[in-house]
């Protein structure tokens, strides 16, 4: 029986079953069937294949991680034969064959514990091995050490066990007469160290309390001295006060940093703190032991003076933490207030920067800079954002948006090569409210990963969504346990809205798009995206787009055609798998290198990726337009009140689980139709198109009283949607229709 490296729980080894994916592992076995399934582990790259790359685990094991498993392009990876990598095994098939799948944590102090695995015994890593926090290894590619147990030869010397026992015995002589007077010299440098001892006059109790208070850490050394009773050594100059943000000119000295500490995780070697002032956040290791918490009494939150050496580990900025002590009083009250100052200043933009002139969104300032400080605000206190949108093309360009102007600020103010997977977040809404089902996933992610990796509780921005009644027990959830909520849509919001958020984007023009929005909003969190986002209002608007959009496209090399493409290419790809944020594929379509060879105005074969938008677009109208001619054909059209009524039954006339959704056909329906009011009715959901733009709410009330006992509500404002008790299907329709007409006197 033993206890966890992580948490300290009684279990069979070093690491607790609900933390096994939170170490890695050094693998020092021989054989496949040793691996561990799920398991991470520190490997070597071997080389490329068309299909993925070779992984060394250990030097006679070797797996694949596949291209399917990566979050990129295989040929996107900058990693070269040698380099030390962390993957989990996926698979081990009968045959030896390892699947692999990739992992975003790629370095040790990003895992919560480090052990080593030969064969199949597990243990914790001895003084100078990998993952113990020592500056050899930091230094090596987490396979040197490996190599040592393995047969290899390093510096052209075998390090073999086996070459010991083949000496010859003029080596075993020669080696016991080394001993022998190595152990004479110790025992005359012994005698040497105690005469001197003897012979040293005490120091006076004042000379040794003035030495001791000098140097960090004094009482603790002192106490140490008394309980040995050693005499304390002098103590050394007091290291230079330096911001975080100029440490890149820093390296190899002796620093003192004051800040707060933002985060604290337990590795398998070093605990890392990671210290923020008003300059910017860096990784602080402080070692005392394999897998043992330094400074156990320094919390998250605290403000604290460090004292260390910086250095860089892996390429990354690092300080080497020497002392640190939690201040109080004035001393902490000074920080504080200089950490507040500098985050208003930073975190407030100046001014709204628009992507073009806008009246209503100009109108909104004050609220966007609000949200845009918020946003800010997240990243320079090292929240994780969380940016939810519907899964429309609306959606899509409203969230992008907000995601192209957050990252830039993470790379910036975070070290780690990965931040940006920490630290943003998007993920499409399936539905077109914020429900409970969404706010429990969200809040279960949340409070794993406070649990796990020590993050703090993010900022949730909600963009084209969350801004009705109906999504109020969803953002109140998230308040209950302190996530901040922004909420940026252009659609009209229920006034509770503004109380279970803590900002509201809330403009309310009639010609203004959640994207347009959004994307003047991410010009004001990071001025300088404005350009990379430009062409984005245009893409959110499916009809009579405002010419200002037009002309910051075409600013931006996109034309009316290009904006087209991308509009449809993006809704076809939001049907698909909605619940994913598709971030590369979006990417690809919105800013890669299709993007780039339409806006150049290159030929149509100048390169295999600029048909890219095309070819997807070129499928959204095939299947549209396949769609909306079976449903012409189905519909049923009658007058009420002189209004013409088009009703479609989607449940016999449309491909319910193929593309397009019924939402968007019924809008396609009603741009293309003549009819003033089109209806699509499925099994318990029907949804309302009009040109009247009628109160939904107000049909869902007025039908209710024609048709009580039918469970009519108001499900979705934003795609029209009314839900009620399919047993009363033909009822609800006529309830319905007869309630939308209402609204056209």
């Amino acid at each position: 029986m033993g206890n966890c490296i992580i948490c300290g729980a009684d279990t069979q080894g070093h690491i607790c079953q609900s933390h096994e994916e939170d170490a890695v592992f050094e693998f020092r076995g021989d054989s496949a069937d040793q691996l561990v399934e799920n398991r991470f582990y520190r490997g070597v790259v071997d080389g490329y294949a068309d299909f993925g790359v070779f992984i060394d685990l250990s030097p006679s094991v070797t797996g694949l991680l596949h291209r399917s498993e990566l979050d990129g392009r295989l040929e996107s990876l900058d990693w070269e034969a040698g380099d030390s990598v962390f993957v989990q095994v996926k698979n081990v098939r009968d045959n030896g064959n390892i699947d692999l799948t990739s992992s975003i944590r790629q370095a040790d102090r990003e895992f919560r514990g480090t052990l080593i695995q030969e064969g199949t015994e597990e243990k914790l890593p001895e003084e100078g091995e990998e993952g113990n926090g020592s500056e050899e290894a930091d230094a090596g590619n987490g396979h040197e050490e490996a190599d040592a147990g393995n047969g290899r030869e390093r510096d052209g010397e075998s390090v073999t066990e086996a070459s010991t026992s083949d000496e010859t015995p003029e080596a075993e002589e020669a080696t016991e007469e080394e001993a022998e007077a190595a152990e004479a010299a110790e025992a005359e440098e012994a005698e040497s160290e105690e005469a001197a001892a003897a012979a040293e006059p005490e120091e006076s109790e004042s000379e040794e309390s003035a030495e001791t208070t000098e140097a960090p850490g004094a009482e603790a050394r002192e106490a140490a001295a008394e309980e040995t009773e050693e005499t304390p050594v002098e103590a050394s100059e007091e290291p230079t006060r330096r911001n975080i943000g100029e440490l890149s000119d820093r390296v190899g000295e002796a620093v003192r940093i004051d800040g707060e500490v933002v985060g604290a995780r337990q590795t398998g070697g070093p605990t890392v703190f990671e210290l923020r002032d008003e300059t910017g956040i860096v990784d602080c290791a402080a070692f005392i032991e394999a897998g043992v918490r330094a400074y156990p009494e320094i919390e998250v939150g605290d403000i604290v003076r460090l004292d260390g050496e910086v250095e860089v580990r892996r390429e990354e900025l690092q300080v080497e933490t020497e002392a640190l002590v939690e201040l109080e009083g004035d001393e902490a009250a000074t920080v504080e207030r200089r950490l507040a100052d500098a985050m208003t200043e930073r975190a407030r933009p100046d001014e709204l920067t628009l992507v073009a002139e806008d009246a209503a969104v100009d109108a909104a300032s004050e609220e966007l800079l609000d949200a845009a400080e918020s946003i800010r605000r997240a990243v320079l206190e090292s929240r994780p954002i969380v940016v939810r949108h519907a899964a429309t093309a609306d959606g899509y360009v409203a969230g992008v948006a907000l995601e192209r102007a957050v990252l830039p600020m993470v790379r910036e103010e975070h070290a780690e090569s990965d931040a940006e997977y920490h630290y943003v977040t998007r993920r499409p809404l399936e539905e077109s409210v914020y429900g409970m089902n969404d706010a429990t996933n969200d809040v279960t992610r949340m409070l794993q990963d406070r649990e796990r990796h020590d993050e703090k509780l993010p900022l949730v921005v909600l963009a084209g969504t969350a801004s009705t009644v109906e999504s109020e027990d969803g953002l109140e959830m998230l308040g209950i346990y302190g996530a901040d909520r922004v909420v940026v849509d252009a659609a009209p919001a229920d006034p509770e809205i503004a109380d279970a958020a803590e900002v509201l984007v809330n403009p309310t023009a009639d010609d203004l798009s959640t994207g347009a929005l959004a994307a003047s909003l991410a010009s004001t969190v990071t001025p300088g995206v404005r350009e990379e986002i430009a062409h984005l209002p245009a893409v959110s608007y499916w009809e009579e787009t405002p010419e200002s959009y037009l002309a910051a496209a075409r600013e931006a090399g996109f034309d009316v055609e290009d904006v087209t493409e991308l509009r449809e290419a993006i809704a076809l790809e939001a049907f698909y798998q909605s619940y994913d944020e598709k971030r590369e594929l979006v990417g690809d379509l919105l800013f890669g290198e299709s993007v780039e060879a339409i806006s150049a105005g290159a030929p149509e074969d100048a390169a295999e990726s600029e048909t890219l938008a095309g070819h997807i677009a070129t499928q959204f109208r095939e299947k549209m337009d396949t769609e909306v001619e079976t449903a012409e054909a189905n519909l049923e059209t009658s007058e009420a009140e002189g209004i013409e009524v088009a009703v479609l039954d989607t449940e016999d006339y449309t491909h319910k689980y193929d593309f397009p959704p019924n939402s968007l056909l019924m809008d396609e329906l009603h741009r293309r139709g003549d009819a003033g009011v089109t209806v699509g009715v499925a099994m318990d959901e029907l949804w309302v198109r009009a040109d009247a733009d009628p109160d939904l709410r107000e049909v869902a009330r007025e039908a209710a009283s024609n048709a009580p006992g039918a469970g009519i509500t108001a499900a979705g404002l934003r795609e029209g949607r009314i839900e009620f008790l399919s047993g009363a299907r033909e009822e609800v329709e006529i309830a319905v229709v007869g309630a939308v007409v209402e609204q056209f006197d």
